[in-house]
């Protein structure tokens, strides 16, 4: 059940504004805490229903400005890995209750926290190597999944890409092509698992306008905002969230 009342939508707007500005400006690996933070006052199914269609909106509006910039054998065989993934997935979402889902989101969002300041720190390095269609599939294989249970296939995604040394804007225009297939894969089991209802579809009208207005501001933050202060935000977000999201689960 969706309460549409000012605490909603005081939590809604900032998380679809965020999850616009990740995707469409910073590849997209942080969007999945917009997913996160509505959990904190829906459901988890009906979070992850609300935010389909609207990173589906983000990703077709950022398409355009990304159009062919990609790197096309990355992307292709992403995908070829990622549609196992979303069946797994989909299984997967089948079996289990809504603790479950925030157990499982709240260590995404931590982990997630963890692996970047490591990494930042040089605890953690993302060395150089060739491509490989090996570890693309198993890349599309857990971003399938995860992006499936929680929309947060862009971090391993993102290791994947970093570690072939892209140059920024081929990066950001491959996970906004990757991730566009990918959410329309999820869409028809979403709406055969019920993950969809007409809450959801209200919630959607609602938010569909912030949610262009957030890519249009991602697009144009990729050339003129640092990655480290934008992050250095989203680590605290996704920490306290992550935080709450298992307090609630285990309690």
């Amino acid at each position: 059940m969706i309460t549409f009342d000012l605490l909603f939508f005081a939590i809604a707007i900032p998380a679809v504004l965020f999850a616009a500005i990740s995707k469409s400006g910073f590849g997209s690996g942080a969007a999945f805490a917009a997913s996160a933070i509505l959990a904190l006052v829906v459901p988890p199914g009906p979070a992850l229903g609300i935010m389909l269609p609207l990173l589906m909106l983000i990703d077709a509006a950022s398409l355009r400005p990304y159009w062919r910039k990609w790197d096309a054998p990355s992307a292709c065989h992403i995908l070829i890995g990622s549609l196992p993934g979303v069946v797994l997935g989909a299984l997967i979402y089948a079996a289990v209750n809504a603790d479950s889902f925030r157990l499982l989101i709240g260590a995404i969002c931590i982990a997630f926290v963890f692996w970047q300041l490591g990494r930042s720190r040089g605890l953690i390095r993302v060395g150089n190597f060739p491509f490989s269609r090996h570890w693309a599939w198993i890349t599309g294989l857990t971003a399938g999944f995860t992006s499936f249970v929680s929309h947060a296939g862009g971090p391993p995604v993102a290791v994947f890409l970093l570690g072939q040394n892209m140059q920024k804007t081929t990066y950001q225009a491959t996970t906004v092509i990757v991730f566009w297939a990918i959410n329309l894969m999820k869409f028809v089991p979403y709406l055969f698992l019920g993950i969809f209802n007409a809450q959801t579809a209200l919630a959607d009208l609602f938010l569909a306008p912030f949610a262009i207005a957030g890519t249009f501001l991602g697009v144009r933050a990729h050339h003129y905002v640092s990655d480290r202060v934008f992050f250095g935000l989203t680590y605290v977000l996704l920490l306290a969230t992550g935080t709450r999201l298992l307090w609630q689960a285990l309690s």
